[in-house]
């Protein structure tokens, strides 16, 4: 009798979950709608290629496909681990994203909050207009033109020259590689990367500035006590999902910028994984390094986000 009513009950809960979904549908069947491109978009390309992670627990061959390839368990994982540039991937991937977090990430939060505090319109969408255009600018663009900043007779070491300096090529030491990469990512990103900190000063509520004013504060102080806190939630997020990154650093920059020389300290696993995958055609050990990356990546996203949950109950979920 009881097995009944709680079957029952459970019948009776789906049938109002499917009766208010069907409802809701109706109601907003063009937002449904438009929801099906981007539910297709990551399945097809997010979603259904997990299958294919399988190949780094096999001996993959092309000929042999998926299925009929070797099981070998995690003999690429053991492979990597113990390989000499493990520790090397390791760390220069780490130093590269502790360094973007260092100076990077508060750049667009910096040039905001300045941004915000320009009364002159035409200024201010000046500023925005020149600081938005990096980001629009090709890759590959931006690293012809990193290189020819930096060579030898660029404009970076006529100025140096220029003030009695000493010329160096600064793409061929292995010591300037982060510098530069850091740097560049800065100029890229900063401007784009403060429209949602603009978006996020545009939402504080004007008479709490009003309230500091008249209990003295200065631009100073209202900028601590009223515009941080007015923004923190979104930097939080946004760190999170940072922190929740770092393992990874896009491989596109860094292959047209490095060279043998510079291998030592540009070398990362993004470019490891290309270079193991695409150029040696090692597609388990390549999904190995992959795989593991991506595991690491997970497990920090989950404990940043618990970790800020707790101390600022500002989560991602």
């Amino acid at each position: 009798m009881h097995g009944g009513t709680v079957g029952g009950q459970t019948c009776s809960s789906s049938h109002r979950i499917w009766r208010a979904l069907s409802k809701d549908y109706k109601r907003y069947k063009y937002v449904y709608l438009m929801l099906i491109p981007v539910i297709a978009y990551y399945i097809l390309f997010h979603y259904w290629p997990m299958y294919g992670a399988q190949i780094a627990f096999r001996d993959f061959n092309i000929r042999k496909g998926i299925y009929r390839s070797a099981w070998v368990g995690f003999k690429h994982f053991r492979a990597y681990f113990s390989s000499y540039y493990f520790w090397r991937l390791i760390r220069n991937t780490l130093l590269i994203n502790i360094y973007s977090v260092v100076f990077s990430f508060p750049a667009p939060i910096i040039l905001a909050l300045l941004i915000n505090e320009v009364d002159f319109l035409p200024f201010k969408k000046a500023v925005q207009t020149v600081t938005y255009i990096p980001h629009f600018i090709s890759i590959v663009v931006i690293c012809g033109m990193l290189k020819d900043f930096l060579s030898l007779d660029g404009l970076i070491n006529e100025v140096i020259a220029l003030f009695g300096g000493t010329r160096t090529a600064f793409l061929m030491y292995p010591q300037y590689f982060r510098t530069v990469y850091i740097a560049s990512g800065i100029w890229q990103s900063v401007g784009w990367g403060s429209i949602l900190y603009l978006s996020a000063l545009t939402g504080i509520d004007e008479q709490l500035y009003e309230a500091a004013r008249i209990d003295g504060a200065g631009k100073w102080r209202q900028t601590i006590h009223v515009t941080l806190p007015g923004i923190l939630p979104t930097v939080v997020i946004m760190l999170i999902m940072r922190l929740g990154r770092m393992m990874s650093v896009g491989s596109e920059k860094i292959l047209l910028l490095y060279n043998t020389n510079t291998l030592e300290t540009a070398d990362v696993i993004s470019t490891f994984v290309y270079r193991k995958g695409i150029l040696e055609t090692n597609y388990s050990y390549s999904s190995a390094v992959s795989l593991f990356n991506s595991v690491v990546n997970f497990i920090m996203l989950i404990s940043v986000n618990r970790l800020s949950r707790s101390l600022t109950e500002t989560s991602l979920w």
